[in-house]
């Protein structure tokens, strides 16, 4: 009896153990050129069928972790295999507007987009996705997307885990549901059913028995996350969506909504080696309007994972590491806030319209849905303003602002009120269905009176649906504010025909290019360059022989001159 007993224990044990897979860990890029490629591929996440997934470079679920050192300069290559048009989105990075990746920057398929930017922005976990309006659910349904760490100097200062994978875990949460081919299930339908964590269903991971860094990023469409440990300990907010907080930040639970990224400290210097417990979702019993506090049902609005506690990485506590990190900071870096007194504009955005029942009507800002041709903000460079974001619609909803990081100042016009964490530089906000949110932004070093940047839900549904809308930031005594004017811009091409590459001689030595674009024939763009480095040349190599076209935009007059050129 007791033997039988052994054997039955033993193999609960087997199959506890066995119904998790290893956490995958993306591959890490890292210095100033990065080489993007965007693609379809498939994954094996159920028994039978493989899923059809978007990824980007060699996985099968989103992409690489970019890691660029402040004061860098960023050379992006992004090449589109995906057989629509997309853009990639670098949320949360201060860059000039043209570079952003919002849904202007269209790259069609088997095309090529080079921005490029000074990076400026501090330590932090930042995030790369796609931005085409009308397509970024499907193509974040997919799993494109990617981690992007920003080191700089005062965070390499502090005695921090920063071994990538091993104490420094990206953690990226999604969850999806399927059909019965195993394909994902993204249209018509805001929640998955089943939780994967970095593309892994039922993840789990080795961490060292030692302060652990987790940089969690809520990419879902819709669903949110109170998040915590299974024993309920405690665990320390280091930093949020624009770098690190001033010190840490103590808690035994974070609300982490669509967009926002959360750095985490949590010790597991305290428990013995091969122990284990869950990093969870205490998802049930939220206040109604909660995004994921609906029925726990099928169907369009439920979710097998609504309205419940799950887990959503089970960890396992292995030896330290050579060198541990065993303490905690007292302090962290030195911030400098802007505050309401310091906003010299006030602006208001009211959530409205809406309607997520079976005569579905779209959500909005102040009942304009986005139209690419409409500005709906003018902005003045170096501009202090004070944004307050007015929900009175049936559930909470995430604002994401391109460009800055923000304070939140007020919820509810209460400076009390703000959770502590939020305590720190942001660029998505929670607005709870009944609530107002503020915050405060100053608006500097990039103008440009033709490309704009968006403001949007983060749910990609809503986003999608016109819940979006435009500002461009203006420099009234720069010519970067200034209207487009039919002006040709003298330039000739060499050599022409040409094999590998193309150079642009200015009859005028003080023109700039403001935007280069290679057309076919057929009136394809093929290559896009923002603010092209022209001295270097323009590379076709990786054109076939034919005739194409420059269009060339001037940064000064943004008009667009065309030429022609062969290339052999």
């Amino acid at each position: 009896m007791k033997q039988i007993t052994f054997v039955f224990l033993y193999l609960l044990a087997f199959k506890s153990f066995s119904q998790y897979n290893p956490l995958w860990i993306p591959d890490t890029i890292s210095g100033v050129n990065f080489n993007l490629t965007v693609k379809d591929t498939f994954k094996q996440l159920r028994s039978g069928n493989q899923t059809i997934t978007g990824a980007v470079n060699n996985s099968t679920f989103w992409g690489p972790t970019l890691i660029m050192t402040k004061g860098d300069t960023v050379h992006m290559n992004v090449t589109n295999k995906l057989n629509d048009s997309t853009t990639i989105h670098w949320h949360g990075m201060h860059l000039p507007a043209v570079m952003d990746g919002g849904p202007h920057q269209v790259i069609p398929p088997n095309t090529n987009w080079q921005p490029y930017w000074k990076v400026t922005n501090s330590a932090s976990t930042l995030w790369y996705h796609p931005h085409l309006h009308e397509m970024t659910e499907e193509h974040l349904g997919k799993g494109i997307g990617g981690f992007i760490i920003i080191r700089d100097a005062a965070e390499a200062a502090l005695a921090l885990p920063r071994s990538y994978g091993v104490d420094d875990l990206p953690i990226v949460l999604t969850s999806r549901r399927y059909d019965a081919s195993n394909q994902f299930v993204v249209a018509n339908t805001a929640y998955g059913d089943y939780m994967l964590t970095n593309g892994t269903p039922n993840a789990q991971v080795s961490l060292p028995k030692q302060y652990v860094r987790m940089r969690i990023l809520n990419a879902e469409t819709e669903r949110g996350y109170d998040l915590g440990f299974s024993d309920n300990r405690t665990f320390y907010i280091i930093g949020n969506d624009g770098g690190l907080l001033s010190a840490p930040v103590a808690v035994t639970r974070v609300k982490l909504m669509v967009g926002e990224r959360v750095e985490i400290m949590v010790n597991l210097g305290n428990d013995a080696v091969g122990s284990s417990l869950d990093l969870k979702a205490y998802n049930s019993g939220q206040a109604f309007g909660f995004p994921g506090g609906e029925p726990n049902s099928t169907g369009q609005f439920g979710s097998l994972l609504n309205n419940i506690d799950f887990s959503v990485l089970h960890i396992n506590v292995s030896s330290p590491t050579a060198n541990p990190i065993t303490v905690l900071p007292s302090s962290l870096v030195f911030n400098v806030y802007w505050s309401a007194s310091d906003a010299t504009v006030a602006r208001n955005i009211a959530i409205t319209n809406g309607n997520p029942g079976p005569a579905s009507v779209p959500f909005n800002f102040d009942n304009t849905s986005f139209a690419m041709n409409t500005i709906n903000k003018t902005v003045q460079l170096n501009a202090i303003e004070k944004w307050t974001v007015t929900n009175n619609q049936v559930f909470g909803h995430t604002f994401h602002i391109h460009d800055v990081q923000f304070k939140i100042v007020a919820r509810n016009g209460s400076a009390a009120a703000v959770g502590s964490h939020e305590s720190g530089w942001k660029d998505v906000m929670y607005v709870p269905k009944g609530e107002n949110v503020s915050f405060v932004a100053k608006f500097e070093d990039y103008a440009d009176a033709i490309h704009p940047f968006m403001y949007h839900c983060h749910f990609a549904n809503h986003e999608d649906g016109g819940m979006m809308g435009q500002f461009v930031v203006k420099d009234s005594s720069s010519a970067n504010g200034i209207e487009p004017m039919n002006t040709e811009v003298n330039f000739m091409l060499y050599p022409n025909p040409a094999q590998s590459k193309l150079f642009v001689k200015f009859s005028d030595e003080n023109t700039s290019a403001y935007y280069i674009k290679v057309v076919d024939l057929a009136g394809r763009t093929l290559l896009m360059l923002p603010r092209p480095q022209l001295q270097e040349g323009i590379d076709i190599s990786g054109l076939t022989p034919g005739i194409y076209t420059i269009q060339l935009t001037d940064e000064k007059t943004k008009s667009v001159t065309v030429r022609k050129f062969v290339k052999q």
